[in-house]
């Protein structure tokens, strides 16, 4: 499905510009990429289905995509949480919804850990709640199969501190998708890579923030002051954002729904789509008040 209505435009924030693409009417859902590095075209029309009810507004974060450029000195975690609350401000946004996915994830637990409330409803997908988890990427690479990609995978994430190109990043990126798929030969990962052509990457900022352990994200004392409904989103086999991590979500914040799907890795929305949207849907449902 096809969003019916779509506009792009950049929104001034504090200190820079954010680039939004909009799709559908209704309801407002701030939606944070991964990476870090990456763009909003990471989602390509995987989240499209929703634009019957809801205003999908994928944000570029700063210095990433078609955004302005940012001093380096605040391509920071807390920079980016609090870039989204500016955001909404910056449009209007009375109440709206904010999802993020993988780094994104981390964006929004943080935003909503630091700023309680100011989303009336926050979706963690593929996320953790500190960067001790990250320690399990080391182990499953050592035992990632099929042994063939083994290889292949492990050098993408050493590459990550030394990209410097458009070219290095979609290099990095296409080897290290097998890793972020319950099934490493998923043919669905080239139709996933052609769903989401388009991304105007950013190695430099993906280059220092996997030397800073992607934002060094530490919130597991802090989740308890989350006022708002949090639904967490995980994939059992994923080998980077572990369900560990998803299930300490949830434990921690006060109001948290967690959902494992059985049969994904860390691409949750594209590996189990149809079951993603609709705990999507059910839960801004249940919490539409």
């Amino acid at each position: 499905m096809r969003a019916s209505h779509t506009s792009e435009q950049y929104v001034p924030i504090d200190d820079t510009r954010l680039f939004v693409a909009e799709r559908g009417h209704g309801y407002p859902i701030i939606v944070l990429h991964g990476g870090p590095g990456l763009d909003h075209h990471m989602f390509g029309d995987y989240l499209d289905p929703l634009t019957d009810r809801f205003r999908l507004l994928l944000v570029d974060q700063r210095s990433h995509g078609r955004s302005d450029r940012a001093p380096e000195d605040t391509w920071t975690l807390a920079r980016h949480a609090r870039d989204v609350g500016e955001l909404a401000r910056a449009l209007g946004l009375a109440r709206y919804a904010v999802l993020g996915h993988s780094y994104g994830a981390f964006v929004a637990l943080q935003h909503a850990a630091a700023f309680p409330g100011e989303a009336a409803q926050t979706i963690v997908s593929s996320g953790l709640p500190a960067a001790r988890f990250l320690a399990e990427v080391e182990a499953n690479l050592a035992r990632f199969e099929p042994i063939e990609l083994r290889e292949q995978v492990a050098s993408s994430w050493a590459r990550e501190q030394g990209a410097r190109t458009q070219a290095d990043m979609a290099a990095i990126m296409h080897d290290q998708f097998p890793f972020h798929f319950a099934d490493p030969l998923d043919p669905r990962i080239a139709e996933f890579e052609a769903r989401s052509a388009g991304t105007v990457y950013a190695p430099d900022v993906l280059r220092l923030m996997s030397s800073q352990n992607y934002g060094g994200i530490e919130l597991e004392d802090r989740l308890g002051a989350i006022s708002q409904p949090l639904l967490v989103l995980a994939g059992r086999h994923d080998r980077t954002c572990s369900v560990a991590g998803a299930e300490a979500i949830a434990r921690g914040a006060p109001h948290a729904e967690l959902v494992v799907f059985e049969h994904s890795g860390h691409m949750t929305y594209v590996e189990e789509n149809e079951r993603y949207l609709a705990a999507v849907r059910g839960f801004l449902a249940r919490h539409a008040t």
